[in-house]
Order: C-alpha cells, then sequence, then structure tokens
C-alpha cells in the first residue's frame, strides 16, 4: 500500500518514534510506501511530500520534535480546502492516511473519512486531554520536565523565603499540573477544571510560611480565579479558534505578593515542555502506536484512532476520541488537595 502520514498542531516528544514505527514495519513487513507530507495538513493541502523508506528514519527514536514540521492549518477552515485535500490523495496516490495529532488533527481527520479516506489515526498531545486514551504520548515527558523544575524551585524558594508560582501548559485540562504538582511535591495545584478561590491560595500560602517553608504554587495556563477571567498573552485566535493563553502565573504570582508581604516570583515553562528527547514510557509507546496503526490499515480499518486502554494498545472510533476533552474527575483532583497548604 501507499501510505501518507503527517503530525500536526502543537510538537511533541515521541512524535518520531512514531513514524519510525510506521515506516519499519509498513516497508519491512508489508512492503508498504509511506510518505510524509511536511507541516502538517499544510502538506496535504499543497502536496508537499517527502519519501520516508527506512533508512531515512534511523536514529529518530530518541529525538524529538518532528522531522516532517508541524503547523496548525485547518483544511476545513479554508475555501475548497478539502476538496484540495481529496485531490491531492487521488493525485498521490495515497490509499491510507496516518496522521498523528491531538483533538484538532484528528477533528479534521474523522471528517475527511466521512468523505471516503482511509484514516487511522495516533494520538498526541502532552496535555493527555484526548478521550478515548488512558495516555498520548509526550504527557510523561512533560510532566518529567515540569517535576524536575518544580524539584528545583523548592531549594531556591526555602532560601530566599518566596512564593515560586510555576505556570505549566493546559489550556482546558490540567493533568500536567496535576501530576507534576503531586510528583514535585507542590503545596498548591490550580487547574482549568476547578475555579480556585483567591483567598484560599493566600491562606494555604500563609501556612506554608509560618510552617518555616515557601510556597510552590502549580497553575495550568488555562486556570481562572472563580470570580475572574482567563489571562490571555495576546487576543489572536488560531485556525481551530484557539487565543492564545499565558499570564496566568504573573498575575497570581502579583497577587500573592500583595496579599502574603511576602516577595513571590513566577516561572514560565513554557514551550520546554515540548521540547527535547521523549522519556523512555513515551519512545514505548509511540513505537506501539506506530505499529498498531499500521495493523489497522491493513485490515481495513478506517475512522480510527489507536489507543492505550490499561497496558492495551486498541482502537477507538475517531468520533468518540474528539466529541469531547478527557478532563480531571474532580476525584483526582481531591487527592491533590490533601496536601495543600
Amino acid at each position: 500500500m501507499r501510505i501518507g502520514i503527517l503530525t500536526g498542531g502543537g510538537d511533541c516528544p515521541g512524535l518520531n518514534a512514531v513514524i519510525r514505527a510506521v515506516v519499519r514495519k509498513g516497508v519491512e513487513q508489508h512492503g508498504d510506501e509511506v510518505v510524509g507530507f511536511r507541516d502538517g495538513w499544510r502538506g496535504v493541502l499543497d502536496g508537499d511530500v517527502v519519501a520516508l523508506d527506512v533508512a531515512a528514519v534511523r536514529g529518530l527514536l530518541p529525538r524529538g520534535g518532528t522531522v516532517l514540521g508541524t503547523s496548525r492549518t485547518n483544511p476545513f477552515a479554508l475555501d475548497g480546502g478539502p476538496e484540495r485535500v481529496l485531490a491531492t490523495l487521488e493525485r498521490l496516490g495515497i490509499e491510507a492516511l496516518v496522521p498523528i495529532g491531538g483533538e484538532d488533527t484528528l477533528g479534521v481527520a474523522a471528517r475527511l473519512g466521512e468523505h471516503g479516506v482511509q484514516v487511522v489515526g495516533v494520538p498526541k498531545t502532552i496535555d493527555n486531554d484526548l478521550e478515548g486514551t488512558d495516555y498520548t504520548f509526550g504527557f510523561d515527558t512533560a510532566v518529567g520536565v515540569a517535576m524536575e523544575a518544580i524539584d528545583r524551585l523548592h531549594t531556591t524558594g526555602d532560601s530566599h523565603h518566596r512564593t515560586l508560582v510555576v505556570e505549566v501548559m493546559g489550556r482546558h485540562a490540567g493533568w500536567i499540573a496535576l501530576h507534576a504538582g503531586m510528583a514535585g511535591g507542590a503545596n498548591i495545584v490550580l487547574i482549568p477544571e476547578r475555579p480556585f478561590d483567591v483567598d484560599a491560595v493566600v491562606a494555604h500560602c500563609l501556612h506554608r510560611f509560618e510552617s518555616g517553608y515557601s510556597p510552590i504554587v502549580v497553575v495550568s495556563e488555562g486556570a481562572r480565579p472563580a470570580d475572574g477571567d482567563l489571562v490571555t498573552s495576546t487576543g489572536q485566535a488560531d485556525a481551530f479558534g484557539h487565543v492564545r493563553l499565558g499570564g496566568i502565573g504573573a498575575a497570581l504570582a502579583q497577587l500573592v505578593e500583595e496579599r502574603t508581604g511576602r516577595e513571590a516570583r513566577a516561572v514560565v515553562l513554557g514551550h520546554v515542555q515540548r521540547g527535547g528527547t521523549p522519556s523512555q514510557f513515551d519512545r514505548v509507546l509511540a513505537t506501539r502506536f506506530g505499529l498498531a496503526a499500521v495493523d489497522a490499515v491493513h485490515d481495513g480499518a478506517s475512522g480510527v484512532m489507536v489507543a492505550l486502554r490499561g497496558t492495551d494498545v486498541v482502537r477507538v472510533p475517531l468520533a468518540e476520541a474528539t466529541a469531547r476533552l478527557k478532563l480531571v474527575p474532580l476525584e483526582r483532583y481531591a487527592e491533590a488537595e490533601v496536601f495543600f497548604g
């Protein structure tokens, strides 16, 4: 078969491991020809491709980012976009498409499946917010980066007797904040799913100072106070309608400093969470997803996404996986609250 593969949305550790697995299994076990589209759906719109053989994917397993490049292009937001995608696939003889991405990239894939394209999606997002899969690759690496930063901030915070507010990624879902905060011993974790009480945050910080230590507050970029709004860095929206967030960490640090009378600083981890080499968990998960995607293609499956359920890789409908986000349940947040203050 002639299989097309693309990576869309934000970059993520483990993308190259998926590409490697698809090529190795497709070429060596099935005699497939694999074609990579550059820069996500933009490459499909423009027919911008690169041939992928076994030699092309050597050394990719530990490499972060994506060798194919990525973008937040949405074909369905462009006049004639879907028709251009279908024309490209027909012209290049692409028999099946393996898009690797999050809710937006796979949402486009689900709609293309309705147009008759054989699509098998691979879930990718550091936010771990895709429904239908227990974990997405990239999440474990991002949590590890954030946890290490929190570990380091404990010592500098205690040395200067100041509050440190760590802003992590998480637009709608607080999985990174929850896991990194619990693993790093944060004193307060704030997530989008649970609007926070500013008075309670200040009280926890004061209690921490009274114990002789300095507070560490971990906050998702999409968290907001119960009586306030999201903090945005610009008013601009991307092709999928997402406004860029950022700034809640600095705003909260300023407020905590004013209310506690102690110095507070904000640390924004930003894109450092996305970059660098993937963890062993993400390398293995991404590899298993790539292998399973090839199996699904050759089984004739379409409109599905490979997913992790327990320790098994299964197939779930793309429509199910993209219908809603997987948010942090309040009972999981309650586990973190035990350690607040």
